[in-house]
């Protein structure tokens, strides 16, 4: 029976952004697979038990009242002194704009370098990665080519190749970098 609650879509996206198979939800719930797969397509003739409902929630840690409620109280805009500073990255300044960012789909960070300082190289690894630089100039080396971004110029790519953000100029620079998915 479906119903306006649209409780089926609720417990998926919970579970997707737990990162759980079905399987995985319907083991810690002690229920079975198609259980789980029949609520997240809201293809139940009956209703489901006020039980197996509480049990599902206690695999999230959240209770009834949380569930049912309808409003979205996440934070939308952020403060400066929320921002959370990051040491040991080998820029002047490191900061995450959101706090608990890295559990999101993105990363957005500002970065502050001074003269000579870089980020250490990274990687390859999936996901994507956009600069738009505030101040100065950066300089950002990829594989085995090199790329200048001046002020207000902005930069694209996809991860799937070495990369290092740097200040090879004589200026401070200033850079909000958005990294997908967050890599920290």
């Amino acid at each position: 029976m479906k119903t306006d609650l649209k409780i089926g879509e609720k417990i998926k996206a919970l579970r997707q952004t737990s990162d759980l198979t079905q399987e995985e939800l319907a083991n810690r719930a002690q229920l079975t697979k198609g259980f789980i797969s029949q609520l997240e397509n809201d293809h139940f003739q009956t209703s489901i038990s006020l039980d197996s409902l509480v049990d599902i929630l206690d695999v999230f840690g959240v209770g009834l009242s949380d569930f049912f409620e309808d409003q979205d109280d996440s934070q939308v805009v952020f403060k400066p002194s929320e921002r959370i500073a990051v040491e040991g990255t080998g820029v002047s300044e490191f900061e995450l704009l959101i706090p608990g960012s890295t559990n999101n789909e993105m990363d957005p960070i500002m970065l502050n370098l001074k003269p000579g300082e870089k980020l250490e190289a990274r990687d390859p690894h999936p996901g994507e990665q956009f600069g738009y630089v505030v101040k100065g100039t950066v300089t950002l080396k990829l594989g085995n080519k090199t790329y200048t971004a001046g002020n207000k110029q902005c930069f694209y790519f996809t991860s799937d190749r070495p990369n290092q953000i740097m200040n090879n100029s004589t200026r401070d620079a200033a850079l909000l970098w958005v990294v997908t998915p967050p890599q920290m």
